[in-house]
This record gives C-alpha cells, sequence and structure tokens, in this order.
C-alpha cells in the first residue's frame, strides 16, 4: 500500500473522475493498493469480475467499480465510486493523489555545454551530461545523469531523458517525449554490402525522428536511417528492450511490448498492437489497426485490421487451427505405432 502525496476526499475524487459516489463522500483517502493489501482510507479498484472474492474481502476504504456494479450483502467496502472504465478513472485517481513536485530549473556544475547550446525555460541538466555544440532544449526538459546529446540534436518541449540516454546527431524528439534510462536513438543502423571480401558498412546518413507524446522504453535501440529517416509517430509506446531498425516507419498511437524487433524499412500503420517478442521482417508493411500475436514471425504483409500470430505469422484463427490439427496428430501416431507392433 502507498500513502498518497495529496489525500482527497470520496466525494472529490468521485468528481474528478466522473463516478457516482456510493457511501460516505467526506472519507479522506490517503493511499491506494490492490484489493488483497488496501486497508484503512485506502482507494482500490475492481478490474473484473474475477476478482470478486478479493472485493468482497478487501479493507480498503474505497473502491472504483464499473458502472451497474451490484453491491454484494454482506462484504465489500464502505465506499464504492462507480465509473465507466475503473482502470482509467485509477490512473486519474493517482495522479491527483501523487502530484509531481514543483519543478524547480537547474543545470548541474559537472554538465558540459558545448558552443551554440540553446536552453528553454526551467530546464534540468543531471550530472554529467554531455551536451554537444547547437542541442536544443525545449521548456522544461529534463536531461538525467550521464546523458549524451551529440551536435545537432533537439529535443522538444516537457520532453524527459531518463540517465544513460544517448542521442546521436540528426536525432529530433517531439514534445512530451519519455525516453526510459540506457535507450539509444539515431545510432548507425545494421546495414552492409557483402563481398568475397567480407562485409562492408553501409553509410548512414538518415535521421532518426520521435514524434510528440512518445515513450521509449529502457535499453531500446532506435536506430537512425540510411538515406532515409526512421520515424516513431505520435502518440507510440515502446517497451524495455525494443530494437526499431533502419528506416523503419512507425504509425501513431501504436503499441510496441517488450522485446520487438523491427527491421529495417519496415512499414508500421497507425493504432498497431505488436505483442512481447514478435518480429517485424525488413521491407514489409503492417496495416493500420493491426494486431500481431506474442513471438509472431511477420515475414508477409499484414492487412489493416488483421490478427496474426504464429511463426511464420499467419491469420490467428488459421494458426489456431493448424495448432489444433497438428496437436491432434499425437494420439494417431501413436495408434499406428501399437497397430505396427501388433502386426507379424
Amino acid at each position: 500500500m502507498v500513502p498518497a502525496a495529496a489525500p482527497l476526499t470520496a466525494a472529490a475524487l468521485a468528481e474528478l473522475v466522473g463516478g457516482r459516489l456510493d457511501g460516505d463522500g467526506s472519507l479522506v483517502l490517503n493511499a491506494v493498493g490492490p484489493l488483497d493489501r488496501a486497508h484503512g482510507a485506502a482507494l482500490s479498484f475492481l478490474a473484473s469480475a474475477k476478482y470478486a472474492d478479493a472485493f468482497a474481502a478487501t479493507a480498503a476504504g474505497a473502491v472504483l467499480v464499473p458502472e451497474g456494479f451490484r453491491r454484494p450483502a454482506p462484504g465489500g467496502p464502505p465506499v464504492l465510486i462507480e465509473v465507466k472504465d475503473p482502470q482509467r478513472a485509477m490512473a486519474v485517481a493517482v495522479g491527483a493523489l501523487f502530484p509531481p513536485a514543483p519543478r524547480v530549473g537547474r543545470i548541474d556544475p559537472t554538465a558540459r555545454l558545448g558552443q551554440g547550446v540553446r536552453l528553454g525555460r526551467d530546464v534540468v541538466i543531471g550530472p554529467f551530461v554531455s551536451l554537444m555544440d547547437g542541442v536544443v532544449l525545449g521548456d522544461r526538459v529534463t536531461v538525467g545523469a550521464g546523458c549524451v546529446l551529440e551536435a545537432g540534436v533537439q529535443v522538444g518541449d516537457d520532453s524527459e531523458l531518463d540517465a544513460r540516454v544517448v542521442c546521436y546527431r540528426g536525432t529530433v524528439l517531439g514534445a512530451r517525449v519519455r525516453v526510459k534510462a540506457g535507450a539509444v536513438l539515431g545510432g548507425t543502423g545494421f546495414g552492409f554490402v557483402s563481398d568475397r571480401r567480407g562485409h562492408h558498412p553501409i553509410p548512414h546518413v538518415g535521421g532518426c525522428r520521435i514524434g510528440d507524446d512518445v515513450q521509449i522504453g529502457a535499453n531500446s535501440c532506435v536506430d537512425r536511417g540510411s538515406i532515409d529517416d526512421t520515424t516513431i509517430g505520435a502518440g507510440t509506446k515502446l517497451d524495455n528492450l525494443v530494437h526499431i531498425g533502419h528506416n523503419a516507419h512507425l504509425g501513431e498511437r501504436c503499441l510496441v511490448m517488450g522485446g520487438v524487433v523491427v527491421a529495417g524499412t519496415a512499414r508500421i500503420g497507425n493504432d498497431v498492437i505488436l505483442a512481447g517478442h514478435s518480429a517485424i521482417g525488413g521491407h514489409f508493411t503492417v496495416g493500420d489497426r493491426a494486431r500481431i500475436g506474442a513471438k509472431a514471425g511477420v515475414i508477409s504483409e499484414v492487412p489493416p485490421g488483421a490478427d496474426f500470430s504464429g511463426f511464420p505469422a499467419r491469420p490467428h484463427r488459421e494458426f489456431l487451427r493448424a495448432q489444433a490439427a497438428l496437436y491432434r496428430l499425437a494420439p494417431i501416431i501413436d495408434k499406428l505405432e501399437a497397430v505396427a507392433k501388433e502386426r507379424p
């Protein structure tokens, strides 16, 4: 259970999330926690019916529940707040109960700033940061300890780079971008021309352009383009350990889970979901709103709105049918082997 930094009454919270209050509105909520560990004046939420037993036994002071939820008798918390989406409402509530600390701009004395660096208002630059010549930071940008921004890198307003982020030349970040620790943006892509003498690197002179409201997870890599830019559209979120190859283009509002690899020059549409450890082959297109299952390997075009899974990736229903047929083969083989043994 986590104590809140700015407690709120149940009535104020219900108004904030647009919910219907059932219970004592004067209850001051001063913590948050899951149903099975929240107690006292803590807020929790009921995500689905499978947590009904935990809800009945919870000691939380208030719980966000879906609209139309019927209070069990007996059991349950003293205060309910009915909302359309409890999980979304909980996110809003946590934001209100845990407001960010007041921002104070500062530049650590160990930071190194090159010639022509331009800084917006209220920037925060941590210890041992290196900003090369011509770097531009917008207003209220935070650059964490040990970050390196090469010459000419641009970072938009209200963006945040955690510790040890590296942005190579040609990298441009939009507004409200969050880059977690250890990510590398704009590095040279994996491109070679091969002959009998070996593998010769292809020069990479393109850029790496990150749209507004993008999040890039820890230790993820987004390569620069070779003769084009690698781009990530506005609102797209990358989990940890994601690799985006050179010249790849990701659309807007995509969700890219941990361990995903998008090979060079792949095209990912808008609102696409790439589940964990899936891989998109080079030069293939994944259409808008498509969903790629975990560990799938895409080596063909994926139409808009399609669900693909398996390796090689194919329409999800087709993959499930193939898997079911494969599992039915085992007992058939057992019977055939038994018959073979019975023959003289």
